[in-house]
């Protein structure tokens, strides 16, 4: 190449040079990733549960980091927080009932709200059973309809994990109502109508969408099923992808709840507008949850010996706490990148990924103004030089990775592909809320251990220099994407798979 062409390329890049990004990826060091993980995962911070004093104690450290590196507020009213209603709905059992034909069926001896869908009025429409236990690669077709979901039950007769996965699915079809068939035993069905009528919060903006979930016992709605020729016995053993099958069946529902108290919960987000003129109403996100599991009596930790705390250092102090480094660096580095960034750190990522549903329903800016979501859960454990990007395959973002991890081998950081895709991992982080709203994503994480979930996930557990250079690395790419002359692109086909079916 001619040195003339040469200097006129140069000026067309829109890469920040180099120093000043060897400046801002300086700044992330592992005694400060130590520091913060100490914070956040302290006994004081009690778990972080999903509402708690200690999470918002967690969110406010998280703003006020965020406010001492000069960054935007991006939450509510000004502020870097962002609050999100959870309530606290009880079953009416007086004003609900399901007909099948002329047999009715009474909430509280035979049925129960599995989950909560708010007050509505008596519903219809057309019966599909469905059976399976993968959910589908493409959308349902079940738009308004009176669902029958026979999913498998563990020994109490509850759906399983992969149950409420497909349970998930259904809904995101948008039915009229669902009902679980149940087998749970005479002994232990008295305790599934108790737990119900414990006061359990669900997030508001999805009980409010009026699509009621009702276990029906076995004994109760298996005759009429059989009537029809389904045996529901054999219908939960399906174990392929999940499959619907229209029944001759007139089903009408009403559930309904009594009012029920509310509290909120935190979200935080931070701005670093872009410098292009153009390309800074486009966002990068990079986001990580920062609630835990809590304690033992009042969470989901379960107490190891005299250790009742799930500190949660793993999961997910050190995502949250490169959330953060990756702010700071971005915020000393001069001159910033093209595109904004929003450092974001979601509540609720254990209780269902509320927060960042909430969030990416309610972004600051248009959602089609988010062009990427680079999600960090769990990435201070395991291998020394390694990390596992979800996700990489259904985008560019991937090829982008790639090209980054190969212009930085000081930092000894290798990327692997999914290597546990029955688990099933992109579904069950935050990112999967952006994903399939239209933004391309990459969740950066290093799988599970012994400590997963348990009291002995411990800051003294972190490997801060492996983390490090990790954040070093999506630091890299952050400023790659940032700066690119386009935005990150879809696989057509993941497009379709992952998109358009929700």
């Amino acid at each position: 190449m001619r040195p003339f062409a040469q200097c006129l390329l140069a000026l067309c890049l829109p890469l920040a040079p180099a120093s000043a990004q060897r400046q801002g990826a300086a700044t992330i060091t592992p005694a400060d990733i130590a520091a913060r993980v100490g914070v956040l995962a302290d006994d004081s911070m009690g778990g972080r549960f999903t509402p708690s004093p200690e999470l918002d104690r967690a969110a406010d450290y998280v703003a006020a980091e965020f406010a001492r590196f000069g960054l935007e507020p991006a939450g509510d009213s000004g502020g870097f927080i962002q609050r999100y209603t959870l309530e606290q709905p009880v079953p009416d059992t007086a004003g609900s009932f399901i007909t099948i034909g002329r047999t009715r069926i009474r909430f509280g001896t035979d049925a129960i709200p599995w989950a909560a869908g708010g007050t509505v009025e008596p519903v219809t429409g057309r019966t599909v059973l469905v059976t399976g236990m993968l959910p589908p690669r493409r959308g349902l077709d079940l738009e308004g309809a009176i669902v029958i979901a026979a999913v498998g039950t563990d020994g109490t007769g509850q759906p399983t994990a992969q149950g409420r996965a497909v349970l998930r699915a259904i809904t995101q079809a948008n039915p009229a109502a669902v009902l679980i068939p149940v087998d749970s035993p005479d002994e232990v069905w008295p305790t599934v109508v108790s737990q119900r009528f414990r006061t359990v919060l669900a997030p508001a903006w999805l009980s409010s969408r009026g699509i009621p979930h009702v276990e029906v016992r076995d004994r109760a709605i298996g005759p009429a099923l059989g009537a029809v020729g389904v045996d529901l016995g054999v219908a939960r053993q399906s174990t392929g992808e999940v499959q619907t099958r229209p029944l001759d069946l007139p089903i009408i529902v009403v559930s309904r709840t009594r009012a029920a108290e509310a509290t909120t919960a935190p979200n935080v987000a931070a701005l670093l507008r872009g410098a292009d003129p153009v390309l800074r109403d486009e966002v990068i996100v990079v986001s990580a949850h920062m609630d835990h599991v809590g304690v033992t009596g009042r969470g989901r930790c379960r107490a190891v010996g005299a250790d009742s705390i799930c500190n949660g250092a793993d999961d997910n102090a050190s995502g949250t706490v490169s959330v953060i480094e990756l702010a700071e660096a971005f915020a000393t580095q001069a001159p910033r990148p093209r595109r904004s960034i929003l450092f974001l750190t979601v509540s609720g990522e254990e209780r269902g990924m509320w927060g960042s549903d909430y969030f990416a329903a309610h972004p600051p800016v248009p959602i089609d103004q988010l062009v990427a979501d680079i999600n960090l859960d769990m990435v201070g454990r395991n291998w020394p030089d390694t990390i596992v990007a979800i996700g990489r395959e259904h985008s560019d973002l991937g090829t982008t990775l790639g090209r980054v991890e190969a212009a930085h081998p000081e930092l000894r950081m290798t990327v692997r592909d999914d290597p546990w895709p029955n688990e099933r991992f992109y579904y069950r982080s935050d990112h999967y809320n952006f994903a399939r709203r239209g933004v391309p994503v990459l969740f950066f994480f290093n799988g599970t251990h012994v400590d997963y979930h348990r009291p002995s996930d411990h800051p003294d557990k972190i490997d801060a220099e492996k983390q490090a250079r990790l954040t070093q690395l999506v630091f890299y790419l952050v400023d790659e994407i940032a700066n690119a002359p386009t935005r990150p692109q879809w696989v057509p086909r993941s497009y379709r798979e992952i998109v358009d079916s929700n």
